[in-house]
């Protein structure tokens, strides 16, 4: 059996998984991210031993943990190099993690890379080349080529939502203006929310936030299922900023298959049907056979996943 990390810039979710792969038990907590790193090391090892627990395992059964973490990641040493939505630079990851579990192997990985090997293990049928797209607080890119995966020689290969959708345009995290990120991530999908909602305060919209005391990344969907209007125009515009990315990423590396993952893919077809349009129409050349596009199975569970598999490679 293994133990995953999902480290995430809102929540740290820790799973036991075994050789199925299946999530036996799980547990999770806020990350809190301006804390000292050890602080939230702290919280991961707390997590490892209550989903053992729950699970009815000991460290005795438990033969890796990996955790996905966000950034750029030395995976040869387990250190988190940078990491823009944590604050984090040069954090040894691996060691501060190994004081609590001495002799069990730990690696460290990609929170998007983990994501997509999760995904590739269960989705990807063999495929030599696979690219998984994780809509979520940012934008995770995770790469499989030759049924490998690619980090860079650097270990910052695969930050696709670091691309440039916009010259000038929406500040990112990263420091750059202009990134796919944001655009498309659910953070950037609440503000352009927000900001529809200030336009159209009588929209259905506008109502669904209020009863919820919230805008989040299902306000406008939910909304526009229904049929109002200034949502649908928010929706659509949303779907054609992730739409324009995935073209990108297909014409660099015409995969076999890309998979879309994160909270936002559970809207299923009203997600993919506009995106595989899109991408049908502007993706270079046209040429047979094209990139399956799909939506992740794994969910939430695909980083935990991802990590643990990957926390033996």
């Amino acid at each position: 059996m293994f133990l995953g990390i999902d480290l995430g810039g809102t929540n740290i979710a820790v799973g036991l998984v075994d050789n199925t792969p299946k999530v036996v038990s799980n547990a999770s907590c806020p990350t809190d991210s301006g804390r000292p790193y050890q602080e939230i090391v702290k919280d991961m090892a707390d997590l490892c031993q209550k989903v053992m627990a729950e699970g009815g395992a000991t460290i005795a059964d438990i033969e890796g943990i990996g955790i996905g973490s966000p950034g750029s990641i030395d995976s040869k040493n387990g250190v988190v190099l940078y990491a823009n939505n944590l604050g984090w630079e040069n954090v040894p990851l691996r060691t501060e993690l190994g004081k609590y579990f001495p002799n069990i192997p730990i690696g460290v990985e990609n929170d998007a890379n983990a994501a997509a090997y999760g995904e590739y293990v269960v989705n990807g049928h063999g495929s030599d080349s696979f690219v998984a797209i994780t809509l979520g607080t940012g934008i995770g890119g995770g790469i499989v080529l030759d049924k490998k995966i690619y980090r860079g020689h650097n270990g910052s290969g695969g930050e696709l939502g670091h691309t440039t959708l916009v010259f000038g345009g929406e500040p990112c995290t990263c420091g750059k203006p202009g990134c796919w990120e944001a655009y498309a991530s659910v953070t950037a999908l609440i503000r352009q929310t927000k900001a529809a909602i200030a336009a159209n305060p009588d929209s259905l919209m506008a109502k669904l936030a209020e009863d919820a005391g919230k805008v989040s990344g299902r306000t406008s969907f939910d909304a526009a299922k229904q049929g109002d209007k200034a949502a649908q125009e928010v929706v659509d515009t949303y779907i054609r900023y992730v739409a324009e990315g995935i073209v990108n990423v297909i014409n660099i590396f015409q995969p076999e298959t890309l998979v879309i993952g994160g909270g936002i893919s559970k809207e299923g077809d009203y997600l993919l049907t506009p995106i595989q349009k899109y991408v049908d129409t502007y993706t270079y050349g046209g040429v047979e056979p094209r990139t399956k596009l799909m939506i992740a199975t794994l969910f939430n569970d695909a980083g935990i996943i991802g990590a643990a598999l990957a926390s033996t490679l």
